[in-house]
């Protein structure tokens, strides 16, 4: 795994500042999750701003050093977020606002501490590029499938930080692959929803829920409320 690179609760929307500041100069003490589509602007930002939903639902503030943010293979760079994808997001109450598309570049892998991708193609793109990304970058439903096998127990506390217990949990996570095979070649695989209609997106939209769920609390060790 490659070390930390500091910065703050931030993803897409940085300003060209806010980019410079997270390179220099700040203490390695946050963790890095980054979300890989294609277009970045249907899938991962959904993820994206799920992931930051939940942690907060979880804990109360998007902080501790963790940080969310997405990007895509084919990324439209500067494009606005899909309507769809906006009205998904409301439905969870999740927040829209600020996100611009990103194309993928080598800086976004090496600052990452784990790579969630859409699909198996996306993985192999990300692990391509080289920086040592193979034993941080799973499908989102491949991890899913690797965090439910870990005991929680296993894990640091939450009061070891969030950062400390996330690292754990990608090792063991990485640890298990080989060990734990999906049944078939769709079963990791979250499809695209460009040009489809908002019900294709909603469902979307419920399998990145499905497969969010026991991430995040497996990250902050705080169950979904009921």
């Amino acid at each position: 795994m490659t070390a930390p690179e500091a910065g703050r609760g931030i993803g897409n929307g940085e300003s060209a500042a806010e980019i410079t500041t997270t390179f220099v100069g700040l203490p390695r003490d946050s963790f890095r999750i980054l979300h890989v589509s294609t277009g970045n602007v249907c899938r991962s930002p959904i993820t994206e701003r799920l992931t930051r939903h939940f942690v907060r639902e979880r804990l109360g503030i998007l902080g501790g050093g963790l940080i969310v943010e997405s990007a895509g293979t084919w990324g439209h760079e500067g494009a606005p977020m899909e309507s769809h994808a906006e009205t998904v997001l409301a439905d969870f109450g999740a927040d829209a606002s600020g996100f611009t598309g990103r194309e993928l570049l080598d800086e976004h892998v090496i600052r990452a501490d784990l790579v969630l991708t859409a699909t198996r193609d996306h993985r192999a793109q990300v692990i391509s590029m080289g920086h040592s990304a193979g034993l941080r970058t799973f499908t989102l439903k491949e991890f899913t499938r690797l965090v439910k096998a870990i005991d929680p127990a296993t894990l640091p506390p939450l009061e070891e930080g969030v950062v400390v217990r996330a690292r754990a949990l990608v090792r063991a996570a990485a640890a298990l692959r080989g060990w734990l095979l999906a049944p078939n070649a769709e079963a990791d695989e979250v499809y695209d929803p460009y040009g489809a209609p908002l019900t294709f997106f909603r469902s979307i939209g419920d399998e990145i829920h499905q497969a969010l769920d026991p991430v995040v609390t497996a990250l902050t060790g705080v169950p979904a409320r009921t």
